[in-house]
């Protein structure tokens, strides 16, 4: 009788890394937004490497880990970097002048509206995880909202609001990362980051 051995492989929770990804790019793309630096040229492999592949492989790992959550905004949140990426190459020139003469940031504008829809329905989710958590999600949704906003010609003030907004998300995705690296690590909480709004 042929019997089945099933073999489960653990893997380490990828949120950390997935965080660390989104600490880094909303760090340096806010820098920009909020002319403390200039140009893309030192945002786009950030925005590829850690804002895009580093939320990607978390993403991998947490539809592993049978997260819904984890995996659906790292790989949305991933994937959104690397569209960005592209996004300034084709305005950059990179692809032509064709290209580049016919952008839109209308279209873009879409994007930021359709992530933000997206946004609303994890930052609901996340009321049933810690406040940190909660708080960062909702930074999210102002940012996209600001974003889409701008991209529109609603006026500057909406460009403002992204900037600090994605400035306010870099701190504090720093310091969610690190809560859960070192609770995890030292196996009790050094970091609080706020009991759930919701059970």
């Amino acid at each position: 009788m042929e019997t089945k051995q099933q073999v489960k492989i653990e893997v380490a929770d990828p949120t950390t890394l997935g965080l660390f990804g989104l600490a880094i790019v909303t760090f340096v793309a806010s820098s920009q937004k909020l002319g403390l630096t200039d140009g893309l040229a030192f945002v786009l492999p950030w925005a590829l490497f850690l804002g895009g592949f580093a939320q990607l492989i978390a993403a991998m790992f947490d539809f592993k880990h049978n997260n819904l959550f984890g995996a659906t905004a790292f790989s949305a949140y991933g994937l959104f970097w690397i569209g960005m990426g592209m996004s300034w190459l084709i305005k950059l020139g990179c692809f032509g002048e064709t290209l580049a003469a016919s952008v839109d940031p209308k279209q873009l504008g879409f994007v930021f509206i359709g992530y933000f829809i997206l946004t609303i329905s994890l930052t609901i989710s996340s009321l049933k995880m810690s406040k940190a958590m909660f708080f960062l999600m909702s930074l999210i949704a102002i940012l996209f909202l600001g974003l889409g906003l701008d991209a529109f010609g609603c006026g500057h003030i909406w460009h403002s609001i992204a900037a600090y907004s994605e400035m306010a998300i870099a701190l504090l995705t720093f310091y969610v990362l690190s809560a859960k690296y070192l609770n995890t690590y030292f196996s009790k909480e050094l970091l609080k980051v706020g009991k759930p709004f919701l059970k």
